[in-house]
């Protein structure tokens, strides 16, 4: 059996307990589930909202190169990635990645890889609205970010 990642790109929120079933429903031959899920952050309740916009299409295809990827790379007998965009309260999802297989330490690390591809590579940009209203412009990437993709990389 070919594994297909599940990569969506959408605007609406996802529920983590069903992602988790749809990806592992009726199977036995998994040993491990990892996820992560990120947050929007309040940063000290200076932040009203976070817009994230991307590249329609080309999003969709680099995520699912970079979960392909992972599949090969860890032996995953699964993987899925939720993306969202639009306007995102402190406290709401953004993003989901779960990873499955049959030893922990390849769903850790498939999980890992491929966030650390999305916080670098996928073609996403994040704008800050700010509490008192002010425009808190365009977020640039972050270096720990490039680091942590480095570890990846050989």
């Amino acid at each position: 059996m070919s594994v297909k990642p599940d990569i969506r790109i959408q605007q609406a929120d996802f529920d983590i307990k069903a992602e988790i079933a749809k990806l592992t429903q009726g199977r036995t031959d998994i040993g491990a589930v990892v996820t992560f899920s990120g947050l929007c952050r309040g940063e000290g309740d200076t932040l009203s909202a976070l817009e994230l916009e991307h590249y329609p299409g080309m999003a969709e295809a680099e995520i699912t190169r970079i979960a392909e990827q992972a599949i090969e790379r860890f032996g995953l007998l699964g993987i899925s990635a939720i993306h969202r965009y639009g306007k995102i309260k402190p406290g709401e999802n953004i993003v989901l990645v779960i990873a499955i297989s049959p030893h922990r330490q390849a769903s850790f690390d498939g999980a890992n890889f491929l966030m650390d591809y999305l916080k670098t590579r996928a073609p996403f940009w994040k704008k800050e609205h700010k509490s008192d209203g002010e425009d808190g412009g365009w977020v640039d990437a972050k270096d720990a970010d490039d680091d942590a993709l480095a570890k990846w990389q050989d």
